[in-house]
């Protein structure tokens, strides 16, 4: 994993990645057993020239499925945006936020996904019905229903003004888009692999990845191992579907090399929505749209895009606001 090279493991074949490597790896057989809680794993090689995070994310992902019903392919795109910010979100300190939003042009639309240093995320797919599978291996399809596009990230550190990084996706397959973000963007050579495995009924069996990245004191016979192992490592999928994998993920990314663990942290899918928050957007509101929605339905409902949550507001809630106008 030389300086000037990235590594993207995703699950599909990647297109348009120009002077870079890129090792591709196609989903095998799905996995079938549930995991209860998803958790990181902050890890660094014991020289201190390499970190690695390993992630199980499957109820979140399974969570994000339920709340929006998506189906196959849509699955796969949204849990694997959902799992790139669990990574980037990783990397952050204090009360920081993280937006990820991967514009692409095809059939998914937009995904969008926000995440806090505490574990949480959430996000949507504006597209949510998109349901492709190849016909000769039952493989998920994303690449070409992200399409072209950008991969904007937003880093909110609570000041004034949010920070912006946009690269251009270089495949649509997000973990190829987000190792190519990081290595462009933040300058920090890193290898990314992520998916999401269905069941035979297109449920979510189990989700995850791990990250990679070289730090400045690395050595370069340390990143000549490092490269060499990640080039020979398995199918993110077959490593997903091991018996524990967050064990496989970890010895995979070493081999040999002794590491550290330096955290293990939770991860969830939580969305942060309220009636007190969408009452607080209502009440930007012009009061004659207020009252048109007294007149016209009897009161309003806000759908949370994040999570797919109603919040009814009935004739009182808007005269109440109305009130606070006058």
């Amino acid at each position: 994993m030389r300086r000037n090279r990235v590594f993207f493991f995703c699950g599909e074949r990647a297109k348009g990645a120009v002077a870079i490597r890129l090792l591709v790896h196609l989903s095998d057989p799905f996995y079938d057993k549930i995991l209860l809680m998803d958790k990181i794993i902050k890890t660094i090689s014991a020289s201190g020239g390499i970190r690695a995070y390993v992630l199980d994310s499957t109820e979140t992902v399974r969570a994000a499925q339920e709340h929006h019903h998506t189906q196959a392919s849509s699955t796969v795109a949204l849990g694997r945006t959902l799992i790139a910010n669990q990574i980037l979100a990783a990397n952050e300190k204090g009360d920081t936020k993280i937006t990820v939003k991967v514009l692409g042009n095809s059939s998914f639309g937009a995904i969008i996904s926000v995440a806090d240093t505490k574990g949480h995320v959430k996000g949507y797919i504006q597209n949510p019905g998109v349901d492709i599978k190849k016909t000769a291996t039952g493989e998920v399809v994303v690449g070409p229903f992200v399409g072209q596009g950008q991969f904007l990230v937003i880093t909110d550190y609570g000041l004034s003004n949010p920070y912006h990084s946009m690269t251009p996706l270089i495949s649509g397959e997000i973990g190829e888009d987000l190792a190519y973000f990081l290595t462009d963007s933040q300058q920090t050579p890193s290898a990314v692999g992520l998916n999401v495995l269905l069941d035979e009924e297109d449920k979510v069996a189990v989700a995850g990845g791990f990250l990679v990245q070289v730090l400045p004191d690395a050595k370069e016979d340390e990143i000549a191992r490092f490269e060499k192992r990640i080039q020979e490592m398995p199918a993110i999928s077959s490593l997903l579907s091991s018996d524990d994998h967050i064990e496989a993920l970890l010895a995979a990314i070493y081999g040999d090399d002794a590491y550290k663990r330096l955290s293990e942290e939770e991860l969830s899918f939580t969305c942060d929505c309220s009636k007190n928050r969408f009452m607080n957007a209502l009440s930007t509101l012009p009061v004659d749209e207020l009252q048109a929605m007294i007149d016209e339905d009897q009161g309003a409902e806000i759908i949370c895009q994040f999570c797919q949550t109603p919040y009814h507001f009935d004739v009182a809630d808007l005269e109440e606001l109305i009130s606070e106008k006058s």
